[in-house]
C-alpha cells in the first residue's frame, strides 16, 4: 500500500527553527495545537488533547508547520499523558533553547477523568 504524502511528511517531521528576528527583546509566543492525539500505553485507546506552548525565544524560533507535523507524529505512539508532555518539552528545548517555555497538555476527559499536565523549563 502506498504511503500518503501527509503520512510521509509526518514520519519525517522534525522541529525546525529559524533565527529570532528580535534577539534581545523579551516577548511571548503562544501556540495552541488543538488536535493532539496519542494512544494509551496500557489500553491502546486513543487520547486527545489540546497542547498549549508558551515560550520566550532566545536565538531561535520554532517554525510552525514543522511543529504541527511533529505534534502529529504522536498519533500512533503508545505514550502516557505525563510522558508526552515531558517529551514535547524536551524536544522543544533541544530544538530552540528558549529563555523560558511552558508546555500544557489538556487532555479530553475519558472515563470521568480530566488530566492536565503542565511542564516548564527556564534557561539557567
Amino acid at each position: 500500500m502506498e504511503i500518503k504524502y501527509g503520512e510521509r511528511n509526518i514520519a519525517e517531521g522534525q522541529l525546525i527553527t529559524f533565527p529570532n528576528p528580535r534577539v534581545g527583546r523579551r516577548y511571548n509566543i503562544n501556540i495552541t495545537l488543538p488536535e493532539f492525539t496519542c494512544k494509551c500505553p496500557f489500553s491502546g485507546y486513543p487520547d486527545f488533547a489540546t497542547i498549549h506552548i508558551t515560550y520566550i525565544p532566545d536565538e531561535r524560533v520554532v517554525e510552525l508547520k514543522a511543529l504541527k507535523l511533529y505534534i502529529n507524529s504522536y498519533r500512533d505512539r503508545y505514550i502516557s499523558h505525563e510522558e508526552s508532555a515531558n517529551q514535547i518539552l524536551d524536544d522543544f528545548v533541544a530544538a530552540c533553547d528558549p529563555i523560558d517555555v511552558t508546555v500544557k497538555a489538556d487532555f479530553t476527559p475519558r472515563g470521568n477523568v480530566h488530566t492536565v499536565i503542565e511542564v516548564q523549563h527556564q534557561k539557567s
